[in-house]
């Protein structure tokens, strides 16, 4: 379809093809077949499942494999103008442009999903350079490059996709490492019973832990890694995958003059602080929350398409459990808000776990189920009270 005739500034302008920007795509496609739609990139333009990147190993799945649709087909799909390789330098909030690295493009309302950048450690030593992150799917080709025929892999950080990424090696018969400065794995959502039931079964698994201590420097040792420890320990690797945490892209918006804290302050209207600007996903923060999962994005994308295209609609966000890929201990969590009174209730069996994290008066604040306890996720998620309505 020829947009040409359509007035620039009624386009829609969506920067960033994660899962965000193509969501709102769709959902804006099931309501509007018509409004011109651009989506610029630093990527290829391709689709891909980033959750798969922390399984692809265990489930044989090489590159080319992750990537359910080129750049071709979902221009054509979606019947949208995507400029991808392309790097945005600025947005003009007064006369609506963006300026590219391939020219300067004018809308009507402009969309940043821009996701997160992995938080890099300061570290000391020669090979301080070489510890990878993955953050996509370019990253991720690199990472597999350089375990290929190696054995030894070291993971810094036991969060969410520290503990993937571990259990996904093990089962691809690598020898793992994992370091954290907490005392535990999943430091942020899981009690300590919880926590040391997955740190078991992954351990049984193959994953040495290093808790409550950190990297001091990484030096070449030949072909391996020398991996020096704060509380005086070493490790010999091959590889180094940091996974200390995400940290949301604020530069674009700060330098345009949107507010930023934590992420992009939008309101549940996913509208920033400038006229016709939103945002959502890893880089937005909507009433003080960033929430880096896949169910708010979704979430976000099915309110802010309708708002696109003149139907104002608010963002609610029900309760949203997170699985952790970790095949090793099927693990749900939704953690309670930060700063919620409550505490912690947790009963154990030899093949499952269930924590409550409860108020004074009783009321289901968030949970955690484990291996068979995780069948009772329905009927938890139901007793939990919205995180937004």
């Amino acid at each position: 379809m020829d947009h040409t005739t359509q007035h620039p500034q009624s386009t829609i302008v969506i920067i960033g093809s994660g899962l965000a920007g193509f969501t709102v795509i769709r959902e804006i496609r099931k309501l509007d077949k018509v409004v011109a739609i651009t989506l610029i990139t630093r990527e290829p333009g391709y689709f891909y499942s980033k959750p798969m990147l922390s399984t692809a190993l265990a489930s044989k799945k090489d590159i080319e494999q992750l990537i359910s649709t080129a750049q071709e087909g979902m221009a054509t799909q979606l019947d949208i103008t995507i400029l991808s390789e392309t790097e945005v330098s600025s947005i003009n909030t007064d006369l609506q442009i963006v300026s590219t690295s391939k020219g300067t493009i004018p809308f009507g309302k402009l969309v940043l999903a821009l996701g997160a950048d992995q938080i890099r450690l300061p570290l000391e030593g020669t090979a301080a350079s070489e510890v990878l992150t993955v953050n996509d799917l370019e990253d991720y080709a690199k990472f597999r490059q350089a375990i290929a025929g190696k054995k030894k892999v070291t993971i810094l950080g036991a969060g969410l996709i520290g503990c993937e990424f571990a259990n996904d090696l093990v089962l691809g018969s690598y020898e793992v490492d994992v370091i954290d400065l907490a005392p535990q794995a999943l430091g942020r959502i899981l009690p300590i019973e919880a926590a040391q039931a997955l740190q078991a079964k992954l351990s049984t698994a193959g994953v040495r832990w290093h808790f409550g201590t950190t990297v001091q420097s990484i030096h070449r040792a030949g072909n391996d890694l020398q991996i020096s420890l704060t509380n005086g320990n070493s490790i010999q690797s091959e590889v180094v995958l940091s996974a200390v945490g995400l940290r949301p892209r604020l530069d674009l918006a700060k330098a345009a003059g949107i507010k930023t804290h934590l992420g992009i302050v939008v309101n549940r209207h996913l509208e920033t602080s400038a006229k016709n600007i939103y945002s959502l996903g890893d880089c937005a923060e909507v009433d003080g929350l960033v929430l880096p999962y896949v169910m708010p994005i979704m979430q976000a994308a099915r309110a802010l398409a309708p708002t696109l295209v003149g139907q104002k609609t608010a963002l609610n966000y029900p309760a949203m459990p997170v699985m952790v890929k970790t095949p090793a201990w099927t693990t749900i969590v939704s953690p309670p808000e930060n700063g919620l009174s409550g505490k912690w209730k947790t009963t154990s069996s030899d093949d499952g776990v269930e924590a409550r994290f409860e108020s004074a008066d009783g009321k289901l604040l968030g949970f955690v189920l484990m291996g068979s306890a995780s069948s009772q996720r329905g009927a938890f998620t139901k007793e939990l009270p919205p995180i937004l309505q």
